[in-house]
């Protein structure tokens, strides 16, 4: 089985409109984790502030782990 690459105008109008809103999604979450983390103070996070700036890079799940598991409560 060959595969071919598709272009974006391989899509429908649906599915683009879709990618793009995950997109924005994704880019949305990604700059309002980094802002916090620029914000917050060390001590407020849990771990290395660098660690954190590199697993928010990953796609959705960064931003969300950062969330979730990244930010002490009394911060």
């Amino acid at each position: 089985m060959t595969r071919t690459k598709k272009t974006w105008s391989d899509f429908s109008a649906g599915q683009q409109a879709a990618i793009i809103a995950v997109g924005a999604v994704e880019l949305a979450l990604a700059v309002t984790a980094w802002a916090d983390l620029a914000r917050r103070p060390a001590e407020a996070v849990s771990g290395s502030k660098l660690k954190w700036a590199a697993i928010i890079a990953v796609n959705l799940v960064g931003p969300l782990t950062y969330f979730r598991w990244g930010r002490r409560a009394n911060g």
